[in-house]
């Protein structure tokens, strides 16, 4: 009997680390990137220390396929619709939404392609409005952020990009990321004729709630 158990508990956990080795790179980045994310620990420690460096920043990551109307069967990526909310220096809340489609470009590369959201109320788009809808047909990618790809670490178990942006009349935009299963590090910096023009240099760090 003890054998028969040990037998079964070796099938199982065979069974399991079997799945993990075959979850698809782009199923595995649908987990880490969807999900409810904040930066209060970090504002929190930055107030302790004397001064805050950093927006209390919130992204609240859905998966938006059921959004998208007339998607093309064969499309293998998945949209992800991003509320973004940032409050710093009493401020009112700077909302900026988003919707990105993640792909498998090339084996072993994530590509983001970010869309313009033009005649929309950014308030009114969020993921817990169901009348919101987009037409697949209707959207264009954004003439601005060119997208960015991700790597897949196996050392870290994160997902990276450093995904520079060059601008018109001298500006530069660079996405940098680092994507673990429990947190995200997001640094957003504008530049303008080499000089930076973001208010910090370093990572806002975003830790999941849900």
């Amino acid at each position: 009997m003890k054998k028969l158990v040990f037998s079964f508990t070796l099938l199982f956990i065979s069974g399991i680390l079997l799945a993990q080795k075959n979850q698809s790179l782009l199923a595995r980045f649908q987990q880490y990137i969807t999900g409810d994310f904040n930066n209060s620990a970090q504002v929190v420690a930055e107030i302790k220390q004397g001064k805050q460096i950093h927006p209390l920043a919130i992204h609240v990551n859905r998966l938006a396929n059921g959004k998208v109307k007339n998607m093309p069967t064969e499309l293998k990526g998945f949209f992800i619709l991003e509320e973004s909310y940032y409050l710093i220096d009493a401020k009112p809340i700077d909302i900026k939404p988003y919707l990105f489609l993640f792909e498998e470009k090339a084996e072993g590369i994530i590509h983001l392609t970010a869309y313009q959201l033009t005649g929309i109320k950014k308030e009114t788009i969020r993921n817990d409005n169901a009348a919101l809808e987009f037409d697949y047909n209707l959207l264009v990618p954004s003439p601005t952020f060119k997208g960015a790809d991700y790597t897949w670490d196996a050392v870290d178990k994160t997902f990276n990009t450093v995904s520079p942006n060059e601008l018109s009349n001298g500006m530069k935009f660079t996405l940098t990321e680092k994507l673990a299963k429990k947190q995200l590090n997001v640094l957003e910096q504008v530049e303008k004729d080499g000089k930076l023009l973001t208010a910090w240099d370093t990572p806002i760090i975003y830790k999941r709630t849900k």
